[in-house]
């Protein structure tokens, strides 16, 4: 994605207000049937862009201040095991949006992704109920998170980023206010998402909208450029523009799996993520990485903010209730961690996604591990919504693990990155272990990784052994505490993981064999 300048996104703001009062599209349509809100609940899914779970005092942070998510976790759930499933091209969230608003697969997702192109805010007309009676059941967006809450009589309002994102769902929503917002100021920031969501809730207020509501509660931070709100970037010792030479005291400690490079190429040459990151650019020492986790926090904090807006609000309104309230991000993200910057690999740290849910009879103060991707956010809102689920979902629904039926859903986790030199990266995860495999650059980097995630939750590597960056981070790991893959002793285990991988990536339809495995093996 193209970076746009603060006053790029706010020229944007006023197009797209000049283009259409997209909440005249969200009055209640009369060829539906009218669902009381109290028959039914309401869901609220506050959905960011690049925020990996360690950010979160829910997952163990204790410099990010998040004191409304903190909130969300004390009377909901925290899933620890929640994932994307990964990506077939550099920009993540494409294919992770997309398998969020159709529950459909990492790899099914090549064939819609970008079957339209992204928004221009310069001739869009919102007209979502023309072409929502333009659907027919064979088109894939029939059964995309807004169409299926629209036949079953819900209000459904987005706000989100533009761009790199499922242009086929989300024109489909009744209202529809979306912009790229990296600013510091509130109108070019993470205050013009939360203002839209509140407006939405004060035409609601009025009684002008009396069904259930879906919100789409998006954000464009903390995805970089991370222009922080200067109040937030002084309390986190941290500047959008002059970069320290030296750490700053203030800002953030580097995360105890900081490495100053990454031992081998991540395979993607050029990646904007790892060359072309505004303030960071190659650099990864401490004082570059510090400053960069405190603009991230301060992104982080300032969504927060907008987060408690509309709880309060929801509070006021005596909705609170009655609203299902997810928070999650599209992928994690490395910022540092083992040398990298980007979304664009697969530990735990970019892998993994925050979740976080609140709502009726999900037990306050809760922790599961879920063992579930994103793709089974949409079952699980029908399931909750008493939608019938459509056959085209690969998702399934976590609710079991809401109402403390379940700790999990899955025994086993797959994840791909294929968006640079190919086949990538793969990884399975059972239990405590894990693997990780790389085969990229034409054959030049082949490697393998082997972690107990109950022993090494860090993946550590034997670099982060070493004494320079023991010094810098203040954390020395254990003697066990590196990739186990090459280690005689963990043979066997790594023949399993190796075998589980490819069962798995036979099972969801990977076009692709590692260098080390049988070629001939055919997809279901």
């Amino acid at each position: 994605m193209k970076p746009l300048l603060p006053s790029s996104v706010f020229r944007q703001a006023s197009i797209l207000i000049l283009a259409g009062i997209l909440f005249t599209e969200s009055a209640i349509s009369q060829d539906r049937p009218h669902v009381a809100s109290a028959s039914k609940p309401n869901i609220l899914f506050i959905f960011v862009d690049d925020q990996s779970p360690l950010t979160m005092n829910a997952y163990g942070n204790e410099v990010c201040q998040t004191p409304n998510l903190d909130r969300l976790a004390r009377e909901g759930m925290v899933l620890d095991s929640a994932h994307h499933m990964g990506s077939w091209v550099g920009a993540v969230c494409l294919p992770s949006r997309t398998m969020v608003q159709t529950s459909i697969n990492v790899w099914r997702t090549q064939e819609i992704a970008k079957r339209y192109p992204r928004m221009n805010p310069k001739t869009y007309v919102h007209q979502p109920r023309t072409l929502l009676a333009e659907l027919t059941p064979n088109d894939p967006d029939y059964e995309s998170m807004p169409a299926l809450f629209f036949r079953a009589g819900y209000d459904t309002y987005r706000t989100c980023k533009i761009g790199n994102t499922y242009e086929g769902a989300n024109r489909l929503y009744l209202g529809r206010n979306d912009q790229t917002n990296y600013g510091p100021e509130d109108e070019t920031g993470s205050w013009w998402h939360g203002e839209q969501v509140m407006n939405y809730l004060k035409e609601r207020e009025k009684g002008t909208k009396e069904d259930p509501f879906l919100l789409f509660f998006g954000f464009t931070h903390p995805h970089d450029p991370r222009h922080g709100k200067p109040d937030l970037l002084d309390k986190y010792g941290a500047d959008n523009t002059d970069i320290p030479t030296s750490p700053n005291p203030q800002a953030p400690p580097l995360q105890e799996n900081y490495l100053p490079a990454h031992p081998f190429h991540h395979g993607h040459p050029g990646l904007r993520d790892e060359v072309a990151v505004q303030g960071v650019l190659l650099k990864r020492d401490e004082a570059t990485i510090r400053n960069e986790l405190g603009r991230e926090y301060a992104c982080i904090e300032n969504i927060d903010r907008q987060v408690g807006r509309v709880l309060d609000k929801l509070e006021a309104m005596g909705e609170l209730e009655n609203t299902y309230i997810f928070y999650s991000a599209d992928h994690g993200i490395a910022v540092g961690r083992h040398g990298l910057m980007g979304k664009q690999n697969l530990y735990e740290h970019t892998w993994r996604v925050p979740m976080i849910i609140r709502g009726p009879g999900i037990k306050a103060g809760s922790r599961a591990q879920g063992n579930t991707y994103l793709m089974d956010l949409l079952p699980t809102f029908c399931d909750l919504a008493s939608i019938e689920k459509p056959s085209t979902f690969d998702g399934i629904s976590f609710k079991p693990v809401l109402m403390g039926k379940r700790n999990t859903v899955r025994d086993v986790l797959y994840g791909v990155y294929n968006g640079g030199s190919k086949p990538g990266m793969r990884s399975v995860k059972k239990g405590d272990w894990k693997l990780i495999k790389y085969d990229v650059l034409d054959g030049y980097i082949q490697e393998t990784q082997l972690f107990n995630l109950k022993d090494n939750p860090n993946e550590f590597l034997i670099q982060h052994h070493d004494r320079a960056v023991v010094a810098m981070t203040g954390f020395k790991p254990k003697r066990h505490q590196v990739n186990l893959a090459e280690n005689p002793a963990y043979a066997t285990k790594r023949e399993e993981m190796e075998a589980l991988l490819l069962s798995e990536m036979i099972k969801w339809g990977d076009p692709y064999r590692l260098w080390d495995q049988p070629q001939g093996a055919q997809n279901r």
